[in-house]
């Protein structure tokens, strides 16, 4: 651990570097900050803290700059909470009421407002709007080792698999599975089955495992096929702002990212957990966004995850900020869909 001096100008270097964008130097800390130093001793601790790995000296200046090592501390140790304002509750409340009215446009409007309070690119992936319902699942006997699994619709079969059946499984064992699959999901729009909802048939039906698992990757593939996720993106001309991307090339590598849905898909599965998740430079396990920093939150409603939003820029951003909406938005997306009853 750093000790309290330390942390203290660290956190200065870095409040600071995020609002100017500009190498931070002694002289600057010392006449911003009352902290009874002189420049010689705050350089001094500069240095250590370069040492230690929590700043960086760009070749081209005396200042410093915050390291992902640094970011990281203030993130978890530093930072200190905000409170969102009431100019932002109002714009947020305004924006809804105004420009939503279904489903579709609370992820659209979401991502515009988040990229707009953030001034960062905003995603989010939430499944995409079917009309089609589970009806049933039923295995169909083709030999003593295989049989046909059919998920079927109020439209009609939509998937279907061969699979292998194990050892010692009867038929009633099969018929099990399905029943429990039935109880769960019958009469459910596709895009109300969760992974939650999934692992609760599995908590149900702990028979045979192994078998219940091929009917999960046959019912997942049937959920692909039927609705699957979108993306929503606001704020992707936000980067151009940035002076970390005034390089042509690094911007072309992002906004190229961008346009790739399935990789922005899995992207922003790499984290699912609860609370939100930030992730620094390196952190990021994505060889295109190693340069930037990612806040990312998982939304659910009543336990069942219906989407997942982040907030994507340079690592010089304003985490404080960015965390406070995040937690804020969500609250205010369980009402908003809530209210259009997803």
């Amino acid at each position: 651990m750093l000790d309290e001096r330390k942390q203290k100008i660290l956190q200065a270097i870095v409040d600071d570097y995020i609002t100017t964008a500009e190498p931070i130097g002694s002289r600057s800390i010392s006449r911003k900050y009352d902290m009874g130093l002189s420049p010689a001793t705050i350089r001094n601790e500069m240095s250590d803290l370069e040492a230690l790995g929590y700043l960086e000296q760009p070749h081209t200046s005396a200042g410093r700059v915050p390291s992902p090592r640094g970011y990281r501390f203030y993130v978890d140790c530093l930072m200190q909470p905000q409170k969102i304002s009431d100019h932002d509750i109002a714009l947020i409340t305004n924006w809804y009421e105004t420009k939503v009215r279904n489903i579709e446009q609370v992820f659209q409007e979401t991502v515009k407002v988040v990229a707009r309070m953030t001034r960062n690119v905003s995603l989010m992936v939430a499944p995409s709007p079917t009309n089609s319902r589970f009806k049933y699942a039923q295995f169909l006997p083709l030999d003593e080792r295989r049989a046909i699994l059919v998920v079927v619709t109020d439209n009609g079969v939509i998937d279907n698999k061969v699979i292998d059946i194990p050892t010692d499984t009867s038929l009633e064992d099969l018929q099990e599975i399905a029943n429990g699959l039935n109880n769960r999901l019958a009469g459910l729009l596709f895009d109300q089955i969760k992974n939650s909802l999934l692992k609760e048939a599995k908590k149900d039906i702990m028979a045979n495992p192994v078998l219940f698992e091929s009917a999960l990757a046959v019912l997942r593939q049937a959920l692909a096929a039927e609705g699957g996720e979108k993306v929503y993106l606001g704020g992707t001309t936000q980067l151009l702002n940035q002076p970390e991307f005034r390089e042509v090339e690094k911007i072309k590598g992002l906004l190229s990212m961008l346009e790739e849905e399935q990789l922005l898909c899995d992207i922003l599965h790499m984290q699912d957990s609860d609370g939100v998740v930030v992730t620094i430079g390196q952190e990021n396990k994505y060889s295109g966004i190693k340069d930037c920093s990612m806040v990312q939150a998982t939304y659910r409603i009543e336990g069942q995850v219906i989407g997942t939003m982040a907030v994507l820029g340079p690592t010089r951003m304003e985490y404080g900020k960015i965390i406070t909406v995040m937690e804020f938005m969500n609250r205010h997306l369980g009402e908003m869909l809530k209210k259009y009853k997803l």
